[in-house]
Parts: C-alpha cells; sequence; structure tokens
C-alpha cells in the first residue's frame, strides 16, 4: 500500500510540476505576495512560500492567523513570500507545495492537517527544501529532516472556552460547531465540554459537525454554519462555540440574529469581523496562535536552528493558546478563568483530548 501510495504521489507531483510550468500562480492557487524590510535576515533574505488551507486567505482565522505570522516574519527579517491556495475539493495541494519549492520559495509551510496525506512524499521529492506542517505530527510520515511539525494543545484552550461558557450561560444549555469530524476537531470538542462540565457538571452541550471526515467543504460553508448554530439556538443554548474555520461566520449571523452569544476560534474573531452586530456577540475566542508557530518557525530558520523530524508543541503554559479579551464580556469571570488555567499549566487538571 506504501509502494501504491508513493507511485501514486510521484505521478501527481510530476503531473503537478509540468502543469504548473505553464500555468500562473493565481491561476493555480489564487494566492498573492508581498514584501517587506526589516533587519536580521542575513545576507540573504528569505523567501517563504505558505500554502493554504481549505478557505484561503481572508477566512477571518485559521488561515489569516498564518498570514499574520508570516507578515510579522517578512517585516522582521525582509525578504518576500507568496501564498497559495487549494481550489474547492483540495485536489491541488501536492501542486501547491510542488509550484512553491520550483519557484525557490525556502522554506515552505502547510498549513493545515489536510497536507498530511501527501508532505511526506512531497518533501522526500526536495530534500533541499525545508518545510513545516501545522497541525500534523512529523511522526506520521517517519519524521523526514526537512519538516518541522507545528502542533497545539487546542484541548487546553478550548477547556478555558467551556469554563467561559457555561460560567456566562443562562439557560444551562450550550453548543459546540465543528467544521469536519476529525481527531484534531474533536480535541476542541473533548477540551470544551470537559471546561464546561468542570464548571456545572449538568450543563447541556449540543454538538454537531458540519460535514464528516474527509469532506473539509465544513469549514467553508457559513451557510450550513448558521443552519446548525440555528437549530442549537432555536433548542434552547444561548452560546455556541465553533471551530469550523470560515464557517464560523454563520454561527455569529445565528448568535445575531437571535440575540444570543458565540465563541469564536483560533483568531481574536472580535478584532476580525467587520459588522459591529457580529461584533457584539463574540463573547470571546479561543487564541490558538498559528502566526506565532509560522513566524517563530521562520526565526530558527534564518538564524539556522531549525530541527527538522521534529515537532513543535504550543500550549498554554507558552501562550500557545488561550482566550481573548476583546470587548470586555469575560472580565468579570477572568479570575476564575486564570484558576483554571493554572490548575492545567501545574498538572492538577489533565485535559482530554477525545470526546
Amino acid at each position: 500500500m506504501r509502494r501504491a501510495r508513493k507511485m501514486k504521489v510521484a505521478a501527481l507531483l510530476l503531473a503537478g510540476s509540468m502543469a504548473l510550468a505553464a500555468c500562473a500562480s493565481d491561476e493555480t492557487g489564487g494566492g498573492s505576495s508581498g514584501s517587506g524590510g526589516g533587519e536580521g535576515g542575513g545576507s540573504e533574505e528569505p523567501r517563504i512560500g505558505l500554502a493554504f488551507d481549505t478557505g484561503g486567505r481572508g477566512d477571518r482565522s485559521f488561515n489569516d492567523a498564518a498570514v499574520a505570522g508570516l507578515e510579522a516574519a517578512v517585516e522582521e527579517h525582509g525578504g518576500e513570500f507568496q501564498d497559495l491556495s487549494p481550489n474547492a475539493d483540495g485536489s491541488n495541494r501536492v501542486d501547491l507545495l510542488t509550484q512553491l519549492a520550483d519557484e525557490g520559495y525556502n522554506p515552505v509551510i502547510a498549513v493545515g492537517f489536510a497536507y498530511g496525506e501527501i508532505i511526506g512524499d512531497v518533501v522526500e521529492q526536495y530534500p533541499d527544501t525545508t518545510f513545516a506542517i501545522v497541525d500534523y505530527s512529523t511522526t506520521e510520515v517517519g519524521n523526514p529532516s526537512n519538516l518541522t511539525g507545528l502542533l497545539f494543545a487546542e484541548e487546553q484552550g478550548s477547556f478555558l472556552a467551556g469554563v467561559a461558557a457555561a460560567t456566562k450561560s443562562e439557560t444551562g444549555h450550550i453548543g459546540f460547531v465543528g467544521g469536519v469530524e476529525t481527531p484534531l476537531i474533536q480535541k476542541f470538542e473533548a477540551g470544551y465540554v470537559a471546561g464546561a462540565q468542570a464548571v456545572d457538571p449538568q450543563i447541556i452541550i449540543d454538538r454537531q459537525y458540519i460535514s464528516p471526515a474527509g469532506d473539509f467543504s465544513g469549514f467553508g460553508a457559513p451557510d450550513r454554519g448558521l443552519l446548525v448554530a440555528q437549530g442549537m439556538y432555536q433548542a434552547g443554548a444561548d452560546i455556541v462555540y465553533h471551530a469550523a474555520g470560515g464557517s464560523g461566520l454563520g454561527v455569529f449571523q445565528a448568535a445575531a440574529a437571535s440575540g444570543n452569544r458565540a465563541i469564536g476560534v483560533d483568531s481574536d474573531q472580535y478584532q476580525t469581523v467587520d459588522d459591529p452586530a457580529l461584533q457584539a456577540v463574540i463573547l470571546t475566542s479561543m487564541l490558538k496562535r498559528v502566526d506565532t508557530a509560522v513566524s517563530s518557525f521562520v526565526d530558527s530558520f534564518v538564524d539556522g536552528s531549525v530541527e527538522g523530524g521534529s515537532d513543535i508543541t504550543y500550549n498554554l503554559e507558552q501562550d500557545g493558546v488561550g482566550l481573548s479579551t476583546s470587548g470586555g464580556f469575560i472580565d468579570d469571570i477572568q479570575e476564575q478563568i486564570d484558576e483554571y488555567r493554572q490548575q492545567i499549566v501545574d498538572g492538577e487538571i489533565e485535559v482530554p483530548t477525545t470526546p
């Protein structure tokens, strides 16, 4: 099976490279580029390539957090970057990574676990290019020396989101909307449920995923996110937490329409939404510091300290995950949240990673 899979991906690599030679980057993945000045890049400023997850630039969540980290790195070290987005079904992920490597971008960063299916074969084809992948462990592909995994303790940050939701709920009924039913998103669910139940063991928690495993459309379907959240609010939930990427916009819309609250994810979504009516319903956001992970990885590439074949995990102790306070809606319960945070950091609470 492994040999057959590698032969298949090798064929895709060859076909992708041939096709991309005749195509502009904006035709392939809708990418854009940027540049910036700064000191610290050494004699050769980095040329950084980034391949987005489903939804691409402008999702106001996961992908945009990666962009923020990329822009911070370029501002710090100079150089340039190119970012590319997958097509609707994600079938061109190999093409995106090979295009960036063929064009001399180094390092190349794959954003999202969906690249895990092909990353091992791609990095093998480009041994002189340094790669990183967000949300996927290098152990899954044999720890190649030119690949670093950037991981997060999503369950820890989500535990605090559950604490906030249960403490603020007036109905004793909350909800969780996942984008795609995968082990990664189930970490968000597991932590959220554990945190809410730590506050109120009797709390009602509705849980639903927009799309099943293997169907990544659930991260980019605000209309479906709205319908799922709408059902939860109608059933009595007054706060819904989403881990659904761009589909979270629909959750916010459902909260606003029903006069309820929602919790954002990845970025500080109070700051990223452009509608005051939606901003007003975002209780808090579970921050997943993809921006920090991306910029720190580029830092290590520039100073030559990248340790390939290994993973870096960002957790509560490192402030790699946490809760936003924009809007001031959780200021009155911050002390309680901080107490739970410290218990997790001290090892007194072990947060589950599966529902």
